[in-house]
């Protein structure tokens, strides 16, 4: 969804800023773009995503910094290069994960009132 969302942002970026139209066509596009911005459903869905992420924006300072600090112990523990890449890249994507998990208790708080809630690895 997210991938679906920014192919589309990337093509109407490109599309205005690539138009040969000129400013008339640009003030079409963008007046456009306003009456579907300013509309009840999307700003429904622009005040659900700014409710999630500020119950979740204190989270994510946390896990990157917990997460930091396993990489760096991690480099500067005793090993083989290889073996502290390995180790390296296993904790990264562990924080990768732990960043997930952050987001999916927030979708799953959002969606608890369906009865649909994600199973934890």
């Amino acid at each position: 969804m997210k991938g679906k969302v920014l192919f589309v942002a990337g093509l109407a970026t490109g599309y205005v800023l690539g138009t040969r139209a000129g400013r008339k066509r640009y003030e079409q596009i963008k007046s456009g773009w306003e009456a579907i911005w300013n509309t009840e459903p999307v700003q429904k869905q622009v005040a659900k995503v700014e409710g999630f992420a500020k119950a979740r924006i204190s989270e994510v300072p946390q896990v990157l910094a917990s997460g930091a600090k396993k990489v760096v112990s991690t480099l500067v523990s005793d090993g083989t290069p290889g073996e502290k890449l390995d180790s390296t890249i296993s904790t990264a994507k562990k924080t990768a994960d732990d960043l997930d998990e952050v987001s999916e208790r927030g979708a799953a708080g959002s969606s608890r009132s369906s009865g649909s809630k994600k199973q934890s690895k």
